[in-house]
């Protein structure tokens, strides 16, 4: 995901897990007595019972290829790396029968995406993945580290390798029982989730049309780390880049009617005041990022670095600030950046500022439909023994690819991946044993998706 992770986010997911294995017979117990009848453990089919047991007995191909495309260095600007990890799973789909094709990203700045088809006469459901990691080919995090039985180390092996190997582990349980055959699947990999490409409408075409055509969006990022959440609503994706400008002069003769404040002095102006008009409210955040400022200062947005000189006996005559802006709505984001250009609007003497914002990952607003998918996975779990999966709160959970398909495919689902912590960070590590876990909720999901018995589709 695009948003850096702290290391510690998730300290207590693998002790919760350990404990919710334990407790599996009297969490149930009391589901039975408080839960509503649609979520009560029901009889798994024949076809779900052999898809549990084909997980299983393939638990060591998954790690495989899971240690396979982690030691394949994939940073968003690793182009090469990028296509050689989407090579290895597109040799996995054409073994399933699917169509596939690379669609190149050179028009947006980026390796490309792997985009795969399996034409069939079910309801449409689209998977969604990313090939690409936020470690750079020099980054000294680079291999795949078994710590012990049940935990890995490396680059992406949750953020979200991981995820990738879940949906071909999940494809492979489903096409061992011949549920393959018929399904309607669209799958989109994206080369580039980490950093979106520009324009980004063009980045992002391919999940757009597949989106279109699909009536569920199975997203399997690894969410906030913990099993027994999912994701139903992401908050959106904005930055911003606010120039401001002053009146160069002797540091002794600031704030002097004819020369004013400087540069620096509205920039905090203005920082302020986004802070006091905006903090506090739900599911909004806004965070500036990178700031420079003296007699000469440049912020290189290709590069995201800042260059700056200036002497402290000299009044500052220009300063720039990147920063990003996250809401959960379209109605959110636009209040907010009408209350941030408010903001710059009030210049303190002699000084100018222009602020300037573009979106890239659009909000995913929680849905009837994604609450009615959420039940599903919900009650599937309970049936698998894993016990109840809820929604994960939003402010925990940072931008992804699945929203992009926010009001175009009637529900959506995120954070069925590989389950771990410290994402975006040398301490990425995942917990190995939510990897048949989370490929066998995935499995029985989609099969009560095309109206295999024991549920109803949302």
């Amino acid at each position: 995901m695009p948003a850096p992770e702290h290391p510690t986010r998730h300290r207590f997911h693998r002790t919760r897990l350990a404990s919710a294995q334990l407790l599996i017979i009297p969490l149930l117990c009391i589901c039975t007595q408080l839960a509503p009848r649609s979520a009560l453990a029901a009889p798994l089919t024949n076809k779900q019972t052999r898809l549990i047991q084909y997980v299983d007995a393939h638990k060591d191909d998954a790690l495989k290829l899971l240690e396979r495309v982690v030691n394949i260095n994939s940073g968003t600007q690793n182009l090469e790396g990028v296509r050689a990890v989407g090579k290895v799973f597109q040799a996995q789909l054409e073994a399933l029968g699917f169509d596939t094709r690379w669609i190149d990203g050179a028009a947006f700045q980026r390796a490309g995406h792997l985009v795969a088809t399996h034409a069939g006469s079910g309801p449409g459901i689209l998977l969604i993945g990313h090939l690409d990691t936020v470690f750079a080919i020099d980054s000294p995090f680079q291999k795949f580290q078994r710590i012990d039985a049940h935990t890995a180390r490396g680059p992406g092996v949750i953020d979200m390798k991981g995820g990738d190997v879940i949906i071909v582990q999940t494809l492979r349980a489903l096409h061992a029982q011949g549920l393959l055959a018929g399904m309607n699947i669209r799958m989109v990999m994206n080369g580039d989730e980490e950093r979106v490409g520009t324009p980004v409408s063009l980045a992002r075409q391919a999940l757009l049309d597949a989106a279109r055509k699909s009536t569920y969006a199975i997203a399997f990022e690894d969410g906030d780390g913990d099993p027994t959440t999912a994701v139903i609503a992401r908050r959106g994706s904005s930055n911003w880049h606010l120039r401001v400008t002053g009146t160069p002069a002797h540091s002794s003769q600031i704030f002097r009617a004819d020369i004013g404040a400087g540069a620096i002095y509205e920039t905090a102006r203005i920082l302020s005041g986004f802070y006091r008009e905006l903090h506090g409210q739900a599911n909004l955040t806004f965070n500036p990022g990178l700031v420079v400022g003296g007699t000469q200062a440049r912020i290189d947005p290709h590069t995201a670095r800042g260059t700056a000189f200036g002497k402290s006996n000299v009044i500052s005559g220009v300063s720039e600030v990147s920063g990003d802006l996250r809401t959960i709505s379209i109605a959110q984001r636009e209040r907010a950046k009408t209350r941030m250009q408010a903001v710059v609007a009030l210049h303190l003497p002699h000084t100018m500022a222009k602020i300037k914002f573009s979106d890239h990952y659009p909000p995913l607003a929680p849905s009837d439909g994604n609450r009615k998918l959420l039940a599903l996975l919900d009650s599937t779990s309970r049936d698998l023994g894993f016990g109840p999966v809820s929604a994960v709160d939003p402010a925990k959970a940072g931008a992804a690819d699945v929203s992009f398909t926010a009001g175009l495919v009637p529900a959506a689902i995120d954070g069925l991946g590989l389950m771990g912590d410290g994402g975006h960070t040398v301490h990425e590590t995942a917990d190995l044993r939510t990897l048949p876990m989370q490929s066998k909720r995935s499995a029985v999901l989609i099969s009560r998706l095309l109206g295999d018995p024991a549920t109803t589709s949302p």
